[in-house]
């Protein structure tokens, strides 16, 4: 990683919620989250989130790094129904080698729906690679790659 990333690094990023990123979406396979309202779900609030850090750490990698979620503590506050826009807003508080540290906010443009804290570790995409392929050969499970979606 480039020594670039400073604390007070920010930005803001807003998205359109759609109807699949509801909490009965989050998990179709469960029953149980088939019952629930079809309001905006925590687990894909956490990843807007985290996305939005992406935006902030993407200049300062090197060719073949990346960056992985190590640690989430949020608060999700209200509710948002689906067509509404979320802003998250993400400020780097701390870099620590490869570890970053975030604080994040959500706001559905009536409410504030999520705040707290997020951390990020700079990987190395091939060394990474290795070792959960290492993981998948003990557990007689495929090798990974990473995505193209």
């Amino acid at each position: 990683m480039k020594d670039t990333l400073h604390p007070g690094a920010k930005t803001q990023f807003s998205y359109r919620i759609p109807a699949t990123k509801t909490v009965p979406h989050l998990y179709p396979e469960a029953h149980e989250f088939q019952l629930m309202p079809t309001v905006f779900a925590t687990g894909y609030m956490v990843g807007l989130m985290e996305w939005t850090c992406l935006h902030i750490i993407a200049p300062h990698l090197d060719k073949g790094e990346g960056s992985l979620g190590i640690h989430i503590n949020v608060s999700h506050l209200a509710a948002t129904v689906p067509g509404q826009t979320v802003t998250v807003d993400a400020e780097c508080t701390k870099v620590a080698g490869r570890r970053l540290y975030f604080h994040v906010k959500a706001h559905d443009g009536i409410d504030l729906i999520g705040e707290g804290e997020h951390q990020r570790m700079v990987v190395n995409w091939e060394k990474f690679e290795q070792r959960v392929n290492e993981k998948a050969k003990i557990a007689r499970l495929a090798p990974i790659t990473r995505g193209t979606v």
